[in-house]
């Protein structure tokens, strides 16, 4: 059987693409990272705990992201970044939780220092009826000073999955929602047939985004880090 391919990431430093399997090593020997943090250790300020988290979406492991969140930080913070940057369709509820569906809420208020540690997981999810949950781990935690004003850093970014036309097998950037909801089908399309193929309900095909979310509810990007 074919090995499934490794879903390849960006360095939001050095702007590098790699395997995802590789991000963490990379991060750590990063030149363009490393050049970040002492300057930000060099500024005024006291020093933190600063946590690394592997974000990625439940089900769908080609969606993933790894943040440097500050440990005086709450998940109120980390929700809001996870709803710009993947999930905000139409205001839903959203939990965090050790565990999933079923298992002890997490509060919001809660700080990132007092949830996260080795071994720890969490599920966010997002709208209880057309559900997205989303996983995220802990990776390690080092002692500095934050490197941007904002309570999250995005270090390496999933690359935009590659999906296929249905009319012609070329790279497709946009999607159907007609063939989506009334066939059950993935109806990606590129440019030329996005204009031909017939889809008489749910309007225009809309772009494809870098977003697990697509394709869900009345979610249509842009699927942008909020900063």
């Amino acid at each position: 059987m074919a090995q499934r391919k490794q879903s390849q990431g960006k360095c939001a430093y050095c702007g590098q693409e790699l395997a995802k399997n590789g991000a963490g090593k990379h991060l750590a020997g990063c030149v363009k990272r490393q050049e970040v943090v002492a300057k930000a250790g060099g500024k005024e300020g006291n020093s933190e705990s600063l946590y690394h988290l592997r974000v990625q979406a439940a089900g769908q492991s080609e969606f993933w992201l790894d943040l440097e969140m500050r440990g005086s930080a709450a998940l109120l913070d980390l929700d809001d970044y996870l709803r710009a940057i993947w999930l905000e369709c139409c205001g839903h509820l959203s939990q965090f939780s050790i565990g999933g569906w079923g298992s002890g809420e997490v509060a919001k208020k809660r700080k990132i220092d007092q949830v996260f540690g080795p071994g720890v997981q969490l599920t966010h999810i997002y709208d209880f009826g057309t559900s997205s949950e989303t996983l995220i781990k802990f990776v390690n935690v080092r002692e500095g000073k934050p490197t941007t004003s904002h309570p999250i850093a995005l270090m390496m970014r999933n690359v935009m999955p590659e999906s296929e036309c249905i009319e012609c097998k070329q790279p497709a950037a946009w999607l159907c929602m007609e063939c989506l909801i009334e066939q059950d089908e993935w109806g990606a399309l590129c440019a030329k047939h996005a204009k031909t193929h017939p889809h008489d309900q749910y309007g225009e095909p809309m772009p494809l985004v870098n977003s697990p979310r697509l394709g869900l509810c009345g979610y249509d990007g842009p699927a942008d880090p909020p900063y």
